[in-house]
């Protein structure tokens, strides 16, 4: 692994750790990650293979990084409170996003420190065709999950402002519940 690949996942892993402590939901609650994976996309992701069985792989690990990232942000607690909405991502989603984030980096070191040959082996037998269809699988792997969580927050925080500016129905608030930070 390079410097700047430890730089990026380190980033990455430090961006869900920022949202333990609780902070405002704003435009760079959205950019920075979104910034990150732009960057180790340009960086990595030359090609999407398609021999083989590497749409297989590529298409298994983005389905992986689509339910870490709706799992994250169903358990992201968000509220609403002078009229600005609020994050604090829970223990099952930084827990998600570790295992996520941290699966990618132990593959990687696995591979660099004497997993090369068991990677050959798997990827001959099931019929992957290039290394570049690995990268190109944990790449959208981790754009996926970074994605779908940022979207699951998103439409989280609209249901929550959509609540708070209904009408009273009875003389009472309608709610929705968006807290699941466990």
């Amino acid at each position: 692994m390079t410097t700047t690949d430890w730089i990026t996942d380190i980033a990455l892993l430090l961006v869900v750790f920022r949202q333990l402590r609780e902070g405002r939901l704003d435009l760079r609650s959205y950019l920075i990650p979104l910034g990150i994976v732009a960057f180790v996309a340009h960086s990595y992701l030359n090609t999407v293979p398609t021999a083989g069985n590497d749409l297989v792989l590529i298409g298994a690990l983005v389905a992986i990084g689509a339910a870490l990232g709706i799992a994250g942000g169903v358990y992201t607690r968000i509220r609403s409170a002078d009229a600005h909405l609020f994050i604090k991502a829970g223990a099952v989603s930084a827990a998600l996003w570790v295992l996520g984030m941290g699966a990618r980096m132990g593959f990687q070191l696995w591979v660099d420190h004497g997993g090369a040959d068991n990677v050959a082996r798997f990827s001959a037998t099931h019929q992957i065709t290039t290394g570049d269809a690995w990268v190109a699988a944990f790449v959208l792997m981790a754009l996926t999950e970074v994605v779908t969580r940022l979207a699951t927050i998103f439409i989280r925080g609209r249901m929550v402002t959509r609540a708070q500016q209904q009408p009273a129905i009875g003389g009472q608030q309608a709610t929705v519940a968006a807290d699941r930070a466990l």
